[in-house]
């Protein structure tokens, strides 16, 4: 059905009208479908053009159809690029993602309706012969009651449902019986022990052969579950009672809706993302509509349309309302805080939810969905491929893509929503994408990583079951289909139940008497049934108007319009400012911070203190941005204390005078050559750069090349830097902190960030030195003009240094005069702290913190640019030009460029004249035996470095 579930009634009527109606508004979606796909202008796509590329999808399902059949049956699952089968227990454990896997070959039963939605009726009677002879359902193996439900109970529901439609056409499957809904069956009473609990809910995992509670099933000690993993049973549950006339699988499910719906947070009616089965409290208490929570919205709505209860359509209708009042932020839907709706709980967002435009189709909501459809595309555009979890400035967060189809689903349903052509060409673009970058000789594979390009030995069964499903049907023509997919409701999973199973072996009350609906009015049902005077507007271009201010919202500028818009300055509406673009040096910031209610505090070791005073906000709505610009400090904060963490690096001045008896410590960089495998690092002469920010191409490059360059901290990321120099022929870089007088006596040590874009192409060392170290390297410059230094992971005996070379051995060796300076200098700085010592208590004043509703007050401690504390617990305060990381599971990804303001570019450092440059310096510094004295405590660092192997 072309859109999966709309109701077929007018706008307004709560009562469902089956059959004849729906017929109707689908006949009205294809109508206003063609006006629209001819009208002048519209680019629409040829006939000729739209059967290549339906073709082009039967060619890539063949392929990757076949290699299963050939190299995995009866595995669940196909390992692309290994070529075999994927068999539970036989390779290495992948946690949670094998509970889909129960020796039942998963991917044929997921894919037996896709056969029939793609004209292959040969194909699926062969499938379901094989299906009804090989597959056993009662092995001793433990699996997710969600996705067996999903996948294989759907799987067999799709099957049974397209076999007696094939049937009752008299060509084909004649012999079938109801074998696969014989399967059905046995399945759900296999799945039905894991609701023995109190609440309904049933448990998340259950042995097919033992149950939950037996000794030997090894399941049923869990207490949570997701929302979505209880809350996505009623449409399988249901038509199984519905074909079988069995109505316990219905009553569990819908117990278990029940429930939910009951345990819902009542001011803001809305659910969390995990409850426990038992007692129903929810374990974690962030709401939005992707993973966790997604599918039990979709079925509320699809389980009004299959099942013709008013009841769920209720329930629907009371949460869209709160996810439009809290979470949607067009383009973007953001997870809150069940019992602070208005808090952000964090701030990127998860594949999954790309279903959801498709679902606001239904619903008839279309510009939201137009909305937020392009935005992932634009997403899409920039990484190939939608990444796991993306940032809210659309940064990589969690690289993988397993081929999930949620995107090619909801641009179905907005292409027939809309008759607009250019979800034709969104189509074409996902094709290409898994045909250059996906596709293998035996399948097509993961995206492991969507920057590099790298493969996962992974083909989920939903790729076969759902991408293909919503690809053939993107193209095809009605006349394409040998069935009409309008009679049909499609699954989570993308499987078809009839809508005739609204009418049969109705054992269920239709309305359910246990839940009062008392703060519900009509309202709720004014956009319920989408007619279309109200979906099709006459402009043919009245989806491309809602497209065209977000179509450079990823690549070519910062987001604007993205959340609540506000007057900012009198510019005209502008975002609230978010947390990873705040510069503390930046007026407009600092003028949006105390509209917010926010004061900025600098401190001595150059961090910044925030203290938010909600009363002291310009209004409620300010006051609100607020307090999500400052959890969004503290959960940066978070990331950054939990990312790799490097060893300090050493940079060693060994010209003369100092012969290698300086050593500064330096910060090390996530990117470029790594000097810890690199024992004899890199030496060479330092130049400083024209311009000295690094930020773009060097315009001196013949004092640069072979050279280290010396660049100032600011305007750009660290990558971006290092690129330049190393293209000017630099063979390593020292970046210089432009904080003035930050040391790494006083501040934490840091690391610099990647850019979050592959970082192989740089080659060369970089290192950061605080500003009091790098002022030791300008001085000598001045002084002596030609300043040698040696770049590695810890300081180097002064006899390896100068192996082979005519030094005098005195230097070589520490003598008489060496010692008893250094002897001198460890007397007068016994009181200064060891530079590996952590800070005090009064200086490492940066843990954030949010005081609970304490005078509506929080507060948050950091350096005002975000490099990675090596080993402090204080936050920071991020800066646009370099940005921290935020690592994903199992991977420590680098984050991308942030948009940043133009800001004045700093004036170029020029060297001084060497008149100047001596009485500045004689002005400045003291004689050489004070100079080592003042930092004697680093070469002792290093040395003890060096004792503990670091």
């Amino acid at each position: 059905m072309a859109l999966s579930g709309a109701p077929g009634c007018r706008a307004g009527e709560r009562g469902p009208r089956w059959r004849r109606p729906w017929k109707l508004l689908a006949l009205g979606l294809l109508s206003a479908s063609s006006v629209l796909a001819a009208a002048p202008g519209a680019g629409a796509m040829s006939r000729e053009e739209k059967r290549r590329l339906g073709s082009q999808v039967l060619e890539m399902f063949d392929h990757a159809y076949s290699n299963y059949m050939e190299h995995a049956y009866p595995a669940d699952e196909l390992m692309p690029l290994t070529c075999r089968g994927r068999v539970r227990g036989q390779e290495p454990s992948r946690g949670d993602v094998d509970d889909a896997l129960g020796k039942f070959s998963l991917t044929l039963i997921d894919t037996l309706d896709t056969l029939v939605v793609l004209n292959k009726t040969k194909e699926f009677e062969e499938a379901v012969k094989k299906v009804i002879k090989d597959v056993n359902l009662d092995n001793d193996i433990v699996v997710s009651v969600f996705e067996t439900n999903i996948r294989v109970l759907g799987g067999l529901l799709g099957g049974h449902s397209v076999a007696i439609m094939l049937k009752e056409k008299g060509e084909y499957m004649q012999w079938y019986n109801g074998e696969l809904l014989h399967m059905a069956k046995e399945l759900g009473y296999k799945l039905l022990p894991a609701f023995n609990t109190t609440s309904g809910l049933p448990y998340p995992r259950v042995n097919l052969k033992f149950g939950v509670r037996h000794p030997e099933a090894r399941t049923g000690t869990e207490t949570d579950t997701c929302t979505a993993c209880a809350g996505t049973l009623i449409l399988e549950f249901a038509a199984l009672s519905r074909f079988t006339g069995t109505s316990i699988f219905e009553e569990y499910a819908r117990k278990a809706l029940d429930f939910i719906w009951e345990k819902r947070q009542r001011s803001s009616n809305l659910v969390g993302v995990t409850i426990n089965i038992h007692t129903g409290d929810w374990v974690r208490k962030d709401s939005g509509v992707g993973a966790g929570i997604d599918s039990y919205y979709e079925y509320l709505l699809k389980a009004y349309v299959l099942l013709g209860d008013d009841s769920f359509l209720e329930r629907f209708n009371t949460h869209y309302d709160a996810i439009m009042r809290y979470i949607s932020q067009p383009p973007l839907l953001l997870d809150v805080h069940i019992h602070k709706p208005m808090l952000n709980a964090r701030t990127w967002m998860d594949s999954l939810l790309a279903f959801f435009p498709g679902l606001q189709v239904l619903k008839g909501d279309i510009r939201p969905a137009i909305e937020t459809h392009e935005m992932l595309y634009q997403v899409i555009k920039k990484h190939n491929f939608l990444p796991e979890a993306f940032t809210t400035d659309f940064r990589v967060h969690w690289a993988q893509h397993p081929l999930r189809p949620e995107f090619a689903e909801s641009t179905y349903f907005l292409y027939k929503a809309t008759g607009d052509p250019y979800y034709l060409e969104v189509g074409k673009t996902l094709i290409e994408n898994l045909n250059k970058y996906a596709r293998v000789p035996c399948g097509f594979a993961a995206m492991k990583d969507v920057r590099t390009g790298s493969h996962e030995d992974r083909m989920d069964s939903f790729f076969l079951a759902e991408m293909f499903k919503y690809l053939y049907l993107l193209f095809a023509d009605k006349e394409d289909m040998i069935f009409d997919i309008e009679d049909y409701i499609f699954t989570t999973e993308a499987h078809l139940l009839p809508l005739w199973l609204s009418t049969t072996n109705q054992t269920i009350s239709k309305k359910n008497i246990s839940t009062e609906y008392t703060e519900l009015d009509d309202s709720n049902f004014d956009w319920t049934c989408p007619n279309t005077q109200i979906l099709f507007p006459n402009d043919p271009l009245f989806a491309q108007s809602i497209r065209e201010p977000l179509k450079n919202v990823v690549d070519k500028s910062c987001p604007r319009g993205i959340s609540r818009a506000e007057e900012s300055l009198g510019s005209g509406p502008k975002p609230p400012l978010r947390a990873r673009d705040f510069m503390a040096s930046n007026p407009e910031h600092l003028e949006i911070l105390k509209k917010m209610g926010v004061s900025l505090i600098h401190l001595k070791d150059g961090r910044v203190q925030l203290v938010q005073h909600a009363v002291q906000a310009a209004s409620s709505l300010d006051a609100e941005d607020g307090l999500r610009f400052m959890q969004e400090m503290i959960e940066l904060s978070s990331q950054q204390q939990k990312e790799q963490q490097l060893p300090p690096r050493a940079v060693q001045i060994v010209s003369h005078p100092f012969f290698g008896r300086v050593v500064l410590t330096a910060g090390p960089a996530q990117f470029g050559m790594d000097l810890s495998k690199h024992k004899a690092g890199t030496r060479g002469f330092v130049a400083t750069i024209k311009p000295y920010n690094g930020c773009s191409e060097i315009t001196n490059p013949e004092a640069v090349k072979e050279k280290i360059a010396l660049m100032q901290r600011g305007q750009c990321m660290f990558a971006e830097k290092a690129r330049n120099i190393q293209k000017a022929g630099a063979i390593g870089g020292i970046v210089i902190d432009d904080n003035e007088g930050s040391s790494s006596d006083t501040a934490p040590l840091f690391q610099m960030a990647g850019d979050g874009k592959n970082t192989d192409d740089i080659t060369i060392p970089m290192l950061f030195l605080f500003n009091k170290e790098g002022n030791i390297i300008l001085d000598a410059i001045r002084e002596y003009e030609a300043v040698e230094v040696l770049l590695s992971d810890k300081a180097k005996d002064r006899a390896t240094i100068f192996k082979g070379k005519m030094i005098p051995n005195y230097i070589i060796d520490s003598n008489l005069e060496m010692e008893n300076m250094d002897q001198k200098s460890s007397e007068n700085d016994s009181h200064k702290p060891n530079s590996e010592e952590a800070p005090s208590e009064s200086q490492d004043a940066g843990a954030v913190s949010e005081e609970p509703d304490g005078g509506g007050e929080s507060s948050a401690v950091g350096d005002p640019d975000p490099l990675s504390p090596a080993s402090t617990d204080s936050a920071s305060v991020p800066r646009a030009d370099e940005d921290p990381h935020s690592p994903g599971p199992a991977e420590a990804s680098a984050p991308e460029p942030a948009c940043t303001p133009e800001d004045s570019q700093p004036q170029e450092q020029n060297t001084q004249t060497e008149s100047n440059s001596k009485a500045h310096w004689d002005s400045k510094v003291q004689p050489m035996e004070s100079i080592l004295a003042d930092w004697n405590e680093d070469i002792e660092a290093f040395e003890m470095m060096e004792k503990d192997e670091l």
